[in-house]
This record gives C-alpha cells, sequence and structure tokens, in this order.
C-alpha cells in the first residue's frame, strides 16, 4: 500500500470492519492515519452504536477518508439470506441499512446498482453509494449475483463503481481498464444529457 501512495493513488480501504464499538472505532482511527486513504469500510450489521463509535473516531481528522458502510454484499441473494437466517429480500435489507448509517452518520453506504436507487432517494444526493460487482456487457459474473453494467449503477445514482476482475482478470488489463473507463465516460456522458432534457436546460 506504501507503495501506492508514493505514486501519488489515492486508496479505499475495503478492510469491512465488523467488531464491537470499541475495537472498530480503534482500527478506523489506526487506517486513517494510513497515508493518502480517501475511504474506509465497515459492515452496517454491526449496528448503530458500532458506526456511530467509528464515525465519532475520526472527528476532528484533517482530511479524514470517507467512511461508508456495506449493506448486502453483492454475491449475497435471497436464498442465501435465508440460508443464515436473515429474513427479507437483499433489496429491502439494504435499503434498511443504508438508512440505518445515514442515521450513524456514515458518508455513505457500500450497495449494489439494483439497490442505489432506493437508497439515492431515500438518503439523498450527498450520501455517497459506492457500487461494486460491475461487469461490462462481455464479461463473466463469476460469483456475483447482483451485478450490473456501469451504465446501469450510473443511472441508479451510483457515486463510484468498484471494478475488480474485469481488470484483474483480464488476459491484457490495460485494454480491459481502457475499455471499461470509455464505457463509464460514455454512460456518464448520457445519464448528463438525460438530466439536462429532462430540467429543460
Amino acid at each position: 500500500m506504501q507503495g501506492l501512495a508514493d505514486l501519488g493513488f489515492d486508496i479505499f480501504l475495503d478492510l469491512k470492519f465488523h467488531d464491537i464499538p470499541n475495537t472498530v472505532a480503534g482500527a478506523v482511527a489506526a487506517a486513517a492515519e494510513l497515508p493518502r486513504v480517501r475511504m474506509l469500510t465497515l459492515h452496517t450489521t454491526g449496528g448503530l452504536s458500532m458506526m456511530r463509535t467509528a464515525r465519532e473516531a475520526l472527528a476532528g481528522k484533517e482530511n479524514r477518508p470517507a467512511l461508508v458502510g456495506v449493506t448486502v454484499l453483492t454475491s449475497i441473494d435471497a436464498q442465501s439470506m435465508e440460508a443464515v437466517g436473515l429474513a427479507g429480500a437483499p433489496a429491502s435489507r439494504a435499503l434498511s441499512l443504508a438508512r440505518l448509517a445515514k442515521e450513524a452518520a456514515l458518508d455513505g453506504v457500500v450497495a449494489s446498482a439494483h439497490e442505489a436507487a432506493s437508497i439515492r432517494e431515500a438518503c439523498g444526493p450527498e450520501f455517497l453509494i459506492v457500487v461494486p460487482g460491475i461487469r461490462p456487457a462481455s464479461a463473466a459474473v463469476n460469483d456475483q449475483s447482483r451485478v450490473a453494467t456501469p451504465a446501469q449503477a450510473i443511472r441508479a445514482g451510483a457515486s463510484y463503481l468498484v471494478v475488480g476482475r474485469p481488470i484483474t482478470g483480464a488476459q491484457d488489463p490495460r485494454e480491459a481498464t481502457e475499455a471499461i473507463s470509455a464505457e463509464i465516460a460514455g454512460a456518464v456522458q448520457n445519464h448528463t444529457d438525460a438530466i439536462r432534457a429532462k430540467s429543460g436546460s
């Protein structure tokens, strides 16, 4: 990680902290001191107290990283939830956890594109929505259950997209990165044009 920081890259530290409030607060505070860390994750299922305590651990820190809560992993579907004793559909569970994260004053959440629109409506325009499970139309789904293309995620209200194996598993990662970047740029432009047309500007 130090090597990435030395090269000037901002770092998304996706460690998904999940423990008792005091332990998570200490971990978050320590992680925030690492060079160029701009975003941290914890599990929203740790509860309101854990999230609030973690957020308080960042209070007063200069250039603090954004703290976002993981809702329902994109590898989880309704059957998987039922198997571990969780009731409800992934979409409704993700939305309720996002509302809890907002109550805890987190900066946003990690959620699939399938829930992004409802979370955006419930939590407002400034609330960050980090969307993993991004798969270009030509990419394999792998072990993910709730995936989306970059365009679908952007239209749904994503703030950030997480793209992993379509790049790291590609035969030519540079070529894959450039193609996905172009797809994202096109989707952002189309989304912007649609908003302008809707507003009449």
